[in-house]
């Protein structure tokens, strides 16, 4: 193994002028390189700086391969700043928070000036505003969710009787309706933009799709309605014209009974004897169910209309 060859030249001559004599060494290649100081300079080392803000200075321990944004981590502990408001300067120059303190030239002991940065604040304020903006709608357009998730089940089970024939209260189903349209004023009075507003629309959709259900079941319960008023309003007539014409056959056999009396008694004949038995029980019964009535026989006569 070929052993590596050190030496020190007294100066360099560049460009006519001279510089100042260095140690140099040999790499086995033959090329002459500038010896280093310190032959563990690869591996991360603990480095001491010194920062002034205003008019105090803070001495910090930290990694020399460390970034100036986990620098500025560091000193938001100890000045209240937040690390997005603070801006470092090293040799007069800002250095951005994705710089690394060992490229940038940062050795021990090194001293750099801390600085608020106003534009920073700014921005950042404004983005915390529109983040909570953000946060306020999608916690309202969740609780509307759960709202229009309860009136669903409403809907469904107006549905479900509906569609069975059943029927259902018209306000039950105006109440229902304006509820929904509730919601959907509260959706249309929120203001956002990307995810927000796509979900305040699929929460729009849902709702003017319950509120087109509730207006179909709202003209089959209507409908329904009138079939079950026409059917009570001919029953009633039809029983009362039964009624009357029932009236009028009692009186008019009222009438035929003394006729009959004084024509048989006139006659002087026996009766005759039947032994058709049904006849003569009907026709006591109606005697009977006569009896109790005694209607008053009509003034005028009436005309039925079927």
């Amino acid at each position: 193994m070929m052993k590596m060859n050190t030496g020190t030249t007294p100066s360099l001559s560049v460009g006519g002028g001279g510089v100042s004599g260095n140690e140099w060494e040999s790499r086995p290649g033959g090329m002459v390189v500038q010896r280093r100081t310190d032959q563990t300079s690869d591996a991360p080392r603990v480095i001491r700086v010194r920062v002034k803000y205003l008019s105090v200075y803070h001495e910090i321990n930290i990694n020399s391969q460390s970034s100036f944004g986990e620098l500025k981590k560091v000193l938001s502990g100890q000045t209240g700043l937040h690390h997005e408001d603070m801006k470092i300067l090293y040799k007069d120059k800002e250095r951005d928070s994705k710089m690394f303190l060992d490229l940038c030239g940062v050795k021990d002991r090194s001293k750099l000036v801390l600085k608020e940065d106003p534009m920073a604040q700014e921005k950042r304020l404004l983005e915390k505003r529109r983040n909570a903006v953000v946060e306020k709608a999608m916690k309202s357009i969740a609780d509307i969710g759960l709202e229009v998730d309860r009136l669903a089940g409403q809907v469904s089970a107006f549905e479900t009787v509906i569609n069975k024939g059943g029927k259902v209260e018209e306000k039950s189903l105006v109440n229902l309706i304006e509820m929904l349209m509730n919601q959907l004023l509260r959706l249309d009075a929120i203001t956002a933009d990307g995810d927000v507003k796509l979900k305040r629309k699929m929460q729009v959709k849902r709702v003017q799709t319950y509120v087109e259900t509730l207006d179909v079941l709202k003209v089959k319960n209507s409908t329904k309605k009138v079939d079950i008023n026409k059917s009570v309003r001919h029953k009633p007539q039809t029983q009362t014209h039964y009624q009357q014409r029932d009236l009028l056959s009692f009186v008019d056999e009222e009438e035929e009974e003394p006729r009959r009396d004084s024509g048989a008694s006139s006659s002087g004949t026996p009766a005759v004897v039947t032994n058709d038995w049904e006849k003569m029980f009907d026709s006591t019964s109606a005697a009977k169910a006569v009896e109790p009535v005694k209607p008053v026989p009509p003034r005028f006569k009436w005309e039925f209309f079927d």
